[in-house]
Formats: structure tokens, C-alpha cells, sequence
């Protein structure tokens, strides 16, 4: 099959400039600040140094005041503040399950909303960021897939949620704090959240950038996890500019079935994604790649499904992640009993491969996979369909 040009071209992207003029730090790579800063009138042989100072302050210490930033001089920091600004996203709400996940609410250029998942466990944090404001690619399962895709997330939205979670927790350390004198909280990041991250590729390979950078929030590549559901052409670029883990929603041994849940799978199929994923842990130096895999009753949870998994990804460094199905009103699937998971996930154990199975977190709260979804779409939908009903 011939690719096409990515959607990353055709989707709307909010851009950094503000309208009163000013350009938002936040979400821009090194060298993206660096320029800004020579643009705005810093010398060239500054603004390295400059550069470093200000990154410093935005992502190792989670300054947004000019004014704190104290090892610049005085009116250095007024010109700042009359050129740029420093933003990110604004949590409407936060709602927090009996087990501790926190699920925020959160409000971005042109009041679109997305939502942010903190997942605490007992030996690593984890935050679920979104990419996009809903989603283009309508998987039958995902709650998120019935919003309409409206736009990419920016960078700056981006990084911006990692950014506000920290606030949330209190885990920036404060200025002269070593690195280890706070608990790190948020361990690990997956892009799991609403949007295909592969079909907003620049914006989230910059905030990666920014998130895995060494004098800032510090997170290594192997704690980052990318998941898409089979973006075939950018996988492998995915691999070369940003490196970090891989998840695949597979969540089929059949293209029939896959069809059906994973509609991406009519443009690049089974045998074409597995043929981009067999060479993805060897560019990105990954160790493996996940598999995720709803359990959904009597359509993809029998015996022969697991057994034909193990024959499709075989040659592949992998696990599969088996997740129960996270139920939500108007769903057309149920989730496989219990007995039926152990089954699916005793065959790929003795096959070889690591299958945990994912213990739903927050569904109390709707922030377990699949059920995010903004508010103000799910209001909309009940209000069409308070409309509908009455015939208004």
C-alpha cells in the first residue's frame, strides 16, 4: 500500500504567538527558545548561556514569574516579560477515584478541553497525557474515539500537562534543592490519552524533547511510552526522533475483526504494521514493544485468539498488556469474565511472553483507558440527545 501525507499537515494547531503578540515559552525546543531569545534582542553569544538559565528555571523548577528568575539581571528580566510568556493549560477540575488516580480536567487555547490521568503506584507514578482534542480515529471500544477530532495539541499543551500535574503533586523542587531531595512522583509518561500521537508527530516529538532533557524534567527515553494504533509510515520515524517505548492498540488477531475496532487497520493492515514494528526495538534501541490488547467478551478473548497472537508477533521482543475492558454508557461491547482472561493470559505466558494483566484504575471517576473523554463533549452529546428525544 502506498502511504499517504500524514494528518499532521491537514489537522489545525493552535500556533505559540498570542494575540496580544507575545510568544508563549513553553513548548519550545531548545533551539526554538534560542531564537526567540535572539529575535527579541539578545546577542548571539548570549543566548546560549541565556538559554540554559531560563530552561532551568521552566522545567527544572517550574518558575512562570520573569521576576523569580534571579540570576538574570534585573531589566533583562523586564524585556522578558514584555516579549513572552510563560503558559500552560488550566485544570477546570479534578476528580479523585477511591484508589488514588486523579483525573483533571483541563482547558487549552480557544476553550477546547482534554483530560490528564495521574496513575500513583507503589513503585512508579505515571501520567497519561493527551495529544489531540478528541480523536480521528472512531476505535468501536474507546470512549474517546466517539469525540470528533477538533485539533493537534500545540507543544506547549503538550508539555504543559506534564507541567500542571507537577504543580498539582508538588514535585518541583525548589531552587537549590538537589535532585533527589523531592520524591519523584510522576515517573513515567505514556501518551495514552485522547488523540493518535503519530498523527501530531512535530508537536509531540518537541515535547518529548523537552520532557527527556537533562537539565530540566529529566525523565529517561525508557520511561516514556508512545502508543498509536498503527500509523505505519511514522513508526519508524518515531523510532529515529524520539526513541522512547512503544505501545501498538493491536487489539486483534484478524484484520476482519480488527476492522471492526481498530478502523486504521482497512488503510495499513496487520501484516504491514507487524512489518514496521519488527524493526522498531532495533532503531530506537527499545528493549521491546507492548502490545495492548482489550479483552472483549466473545469477539476477540478465545483460545485460538491468543494462540494466533503468539504465531503474529513471533520474532518480535514484545508483552502484551491484556486490559479488561472498561465499560461506558452506550458501549456496544462487555468485558471477557474474569476465568476467560486468566485463560487468554496462561497461553501467551507459556508461549514465552510477559502478559499482565492491567488492573483497571479509576473507573469510578471515568479515567481508565478508553473512557476519557472531555465534559464539555459529553454535555453536548446529552443535550443532543435530550433534543432528539423530545423532538425539539
Amino acid at each position: 500500500m502506498t502511504p499517504t501525507a500524514p494528518i499532521t499537515q491537514d489537522v489545525l494547531t493552535i500556533p505559540r504567538k498570542l494575540p496580544e503578540g507575545k510568544v508563549n515559552l513553553v513548548g519550545l525546543t531548545r533551539e526554538g527558545l534560542s531564537a526567540a531569545l535572539i529575535a527579541a534582542g539578545t546577542p548571539e553569544k548570549q543566548a546560549k548561556m541565556r538559554t540554559g538559565q531560563i530552561w532551568q528555571w521552566l522545567y527544572q523548577w517550574g518558575v512562570r514569574d520573569f521576576n523569580a528568575m534571579t540570576n538574570l539581571a534585573k531589566g533583562y528580566r523586564a524585556d522578558l516579560a514584555e516579549r513572552f510568556t510563560i503558559d500552560i493549560p488550566e485544570v477546570v477540575n479534578k476528580q479523585v477515584s477511591a484508589d488514588g488516580t486523579r483525573k483533571f480536567l483541563v482547558r487549552i487555547a480557544g476553550g477546547h478541553e482534554v483530560e490528564v490521568v495521574y496513575i500513583p503506584e507503589t513503585d512508579r507514578g505515571t501520567l497519561c497525557i493527551s495529544s489531540q482534542v478528541g480523536c480521528t480515529l472512531t476505535c468501536s471500544f474507546c470512549h474517546t474515539g466517539t469525540q470528533k477530532l477538533v485539533r493537534n495539541l500545540t507543544a506547549g499543551e503538550i508539555i504543559g500537562q506534564v507541567m500542571l500535574a507537577r504543580d498539582d503533586l508538588d514535585e518541583w523542587p525548589k531552587p537549590g534543592e538537589g535532585a533527589g531531595e523531592r520524591p519523584r512522583l510522576i515517573s513515567n509518561i505514556v501518551l495514552m490519552g485522547m488523540g493518535e500521537p503519530l498523527y501530531n508527530f512535530d508537536n509531540v516529538r518537541d515535547a518529548m524533547k523537552i520532557a527527556m532533557d537533562g537539565e530540566g524534567i529529566s525523565l529517561s527515553r525508557r520511561r516514556i511510552t508512545l502508543s498509536t494504533s498503527g500509523v505505519v509510515p511514522e513508526i519508524a520515524r518515531a523510532a529515529e526522533e524520539i526513541g522512547c517505548l512503544l505501545a501498538v492498540s493491536f487489539h486483534a488477531t484478524t484484520d476482519a475483526v480488527r476492522d471492526r475496532l481498530v478502523p486504521i487497520n482497512k488503510r495499513w493492515n496487520i501484516e504491514t504494521l507487524l512489518g514496521a514494528l519488527r524493526d522498531y526495538p532495533r532503531l530506537s534501541n527499545s528493549e521491546r514493544i507492548t502490545f495492548e490488547y482489550v479483552m472483549l467478551k466473545d469477539v476477540n478473548d478465545s483460545d485460538e485468539d491468543a494462540r494466533r497472537l503468539v504465531r503474529l508477533i513471533a520474532g518480535i521482543p514484545a508483552k502484551i498488556n491484556l486490559i479488561p475492558f472498561n465499560e461506558w454508557p452506550g458501549s456496544p461491547y462487555e468485558r471477557s469474565d474474569w476465568v476467560r482472561i486468566e485463560r487468554f493470559a496462561d497461553i501467551i505466558y507459556k508461549a514465552g511472553y510477559a502478559s499482565p494483566i492491567r488492573t483497571p484504575r479509576g473507573e469510578d471517576i471515568m479515567a481508565a483507558c478508553g473512557q476519557l473523554k472531555s465534559a464539555t463533549e459529553r454535555a453536548r452529546k446529552s443535550r443532543a440527545q435530550i433534543e432528539a428525544e423530545t423532538g425539539r
